[in-house]
């Protein structure tokens, strides 16, 4: 990667002495590593993902300017040792500054998924850090004050090593769900929606910086995988879909609009949609004055969206009104310029059909407090309906006060409208603002009673119910608080194939809390989900490795875990898994034999040792990498 600021050619000549300045002065080399930290500070906000070492790393550099200024300070010249020292600094400050380079410039998809790699890079920095100041020379003569600061440092860095961001595992956890996940339900919009939030990849523009550094990454960095590859464009694309913007296969096909691609003809800019960047045929104004082509917008609302792509406010109504004088200029300029406008088709009734969805659903509403049962759960019926199949009704149910008669229906004796209720509930909960107002009525506690009481199907849709309001955090903490954890954990034991699939996503999603995680294993989640695991059939393997991974890091969980069969298990999917579980089963076990060595004696005994080496030649870059440090680590026991 091309560094900007300091040159980078002399790095290597540092070594062997004084002669290795060249024709560098003292003051030059002082100038020269000042520069690299100072360059490193310019640049500025980071990645979401691997934002908080970044900045830790970045704070460390700088407590080393008062180190270089004392040196400069020194009355006579610079002892060559201590000149090498900093020549040896500069070449760790370097490898630190590309770092923080790739962190800043790189591509937000690529580090969520590679997270792990890029942590062992942030390692690598640390330990080179850590042994450079340990040989500050005392030749240097530094006051005590500041080598009591570089002191502090070095203990930092060595501790630093042992913790991990909970935040980026959350990140990296979302990653991995949302590439596994071959559930083609509703709610999986909310997973792919959520991610983009804390990716940062929700708007057009941000999507379009996003492609064009994706197709850089894959061109000019030899070390990416094609498996990895394949993974960054696949959730870029789902991205792009939940924008309402076209899939691309990035490399051969260049994100350029088709309407540019003629250089003879300059299409003016007023004439294209903001979304796609191609000629409006239909343009349309929204409810906030921007225009667009119908087509587009319509996607856009289609994926979730109530805002303005162009502004992200949130508009007050999705309505759309045609832009007559737009259309009548585009027309005349392609008529100047004998241009033809591609064939659209056009939507009439766009308006007409919204307005009576207005008036039916305010109808329904009112119905769902009616005197009469039957009418109540005729209405129940018909806003699941509408709720399922178009993302502006989702809206329009909440706007015309549809949340609080359904949480009220959750506790009806009528197990039908129960059923209804709560999965209407369920489907209005995938808009965000939804979760919002649906939490705000109280629901939680509801929807965890008919997932103690309800009927199959209701409380197969409450567990689903449950992980879609938990997207949000604090709601995380409402469920385990309110008892919803045990619930579940009988569903995963008890329920249908599909009741153990809802339960174990909800699970999943809660337990990244820490002290959820202590309530599921207190509720006995580990036997029913080790035999969810061990059943092939359900097509669950990766799902549960994942739940068993979080359980791993807590105390209580590894006790549970060692309490059960679970290494041999373990064991045989890292022999004969696929190369998901494989990747999956290794770093189970390695979370596991990281805290407890007894963990990796077990799994010696069953064999895995050859099955280790095998995965770090064949398995996937993130098995390869847990299975090497395995390796290491069972070396290490070995030698204790």
């Amino acid at each position: 990667m091309v560094m900007d600021g300091e040159s980078e050619g002399g790095e290597g000549g540092g070594g062997g002495g004084g002669g290795g300045v060249g024709e560098e002065t003292e003051e030059d080399v002082i100038q020269s590593v000042e520069s690299v930290i100072e360059s490193a500070a310019r640049l500025g906000e980071y990645r979401r993902t691997q934002r908080k070492e970044c900045y830790n790393l970045l704070r460390r550099m700088k407590l080393l300017l008062p180190l270089l200024e004392e040196v400069r300070e020194l009355e006579g010249p610079v002892p060559e040792k201590g000149v090498d020292w900093m020549l040896d600094l500069k070449k760790v400050l370097v490898m630190a500054k590309k770092l923080l380079k790739f962190c800043h410039h790189g591509s937000k998809i690529y580090l969520a998924i590679e997270s792990e790699a890029v942590m062992v890079r942030f390692h690598g920095v640390h330990d080179k850090l850590t042994q450079t100041l340990d040989d500050l020379p005392d030749e240097l003569c530094i006051s005590d004050e500041v080598r009591e600061q570089i002191d502090l440092m070095v203990m930092q860095l060595k501790r630093a090593r042992k913790r991990t961001d909970t935040q980026d595992i959350e990140l990296a956890m979302d990653v991995m769900v949302v590439l596994s996940n071959k559930d083609e339900r509703n709610a999986d919009s909310a997973i792919i929606e959520r991610l983009a939030q804390k990716l940062e990849l929700h708007t057009v523009e941000d999507l379009k910086i996003e492609t064009s550094t994706i197709r850089n990454l894959i061109k000019e960095r030899g070390g990416i995988s094609a498996e990895t590859s394949q993974q960054v464009i696949d959730l870029l694309n789902r991205f792009r879909l939940l924008a309402g913007m076209e899939q691309t296969n990035v490399v051969d096909e260049p994100v350029v609009p088709k309407m540019l691609k003629c250089p003879s003809l300059v299409i003016p800019h007023e004439f294209l949609c903001p979304i796609t960047l191609e000629i409006m045929t239909d343009p349309v104004i929204v409810a906030n004055g921007q225009t667009y082509d119908r087509e587009s917008i319509q996607k856009w609302f289609d994926t979730n969206h109530r805002t303005c792509p162009k502004t992200r406010e949130t508009l007050p109504h999705l309505s759309v009104a045609p832009n007559y004088a737009l259309k009548n200029l585009i027309l005349q300029w392609c008529e100047k310029n004998k241009f033809k406008l591609p064939v659209k088709e056009a939507s009439p009734g766009q308006e007409s059909s919204s307005t009576v969805n207005k008036e039916e659903i305010s109808t329904l509403v009112e119905k769902l407090s009616s005197s009469q049962l039957e009418v109540q759960r005729k209405a129940a019926t018909k806003i699941r309906l509408l709720s399922k199949e178009n993302p502006e009704n989702r809206i329009l149910i909440a706007q015309s006060g549809g949340i609080p008669p359904l949480v009220q229906l959750l506790s009806y004796p009528d197990s039908k409208i129960q059923q209804h209720a709560v999965t209407a509930l369920l489907n209005l909960s995938i808009e965000e603002t939804n979760k919002k107002l649906i939490t705000r009525e109280e629901a939680i506690p509801a929807i965890i009673e008919v997932l103690k009481t309800g009927s199959t199907e209701a409380r197969e849709n409450s567990a689903a119910a449950l992980f879609s309001l938990s997207m949000l955090d604090e709601n995380k903490v409402t469920v385990g608080l309110s008892d919803g954890i045990p619930p579940l954990v009988d569903l995963l034991q008890n329920g249908t194939i599909r009741g153990k699939k809802d339960a174990a996503t909800a699970l999943f999603n809660l337990v990244l809390n820490q002290a959820n995680k202590a309530r599921a294993i207190s509720a006995g989640i580990v036997p029913p989900l080790l035999k969810v695991l061990k059943d092939r059939n359900l097509g669950m393997v990766d799902e549960s490795l994942s739940i068993f991974l979080l359980l791993a890091s807590h105390p209580d969980g590894r006790q549970a875990i060692g309490e059960l069969s679970f290494i041999e298990t373990l064991v045989d999917f890292i022999r004969e898994g696929t190369p998901k579980n494989k990747e999956c089963a290794t770093s189970v076990l390695l979370e596991l034999g990281t805290n407890n060595s007894s963990f990796l004696l077990a799994s010696l005994q069953y064999g895995v040792y050859e099955h280790l080496v095998e995965i770090t030649n064949s398995g996937t870059n993130r098995a390869q990498r847990k299975a090497r440090a395995l390796l290491q680590l069972i070396s290490k026991s070995e030698h204790v």
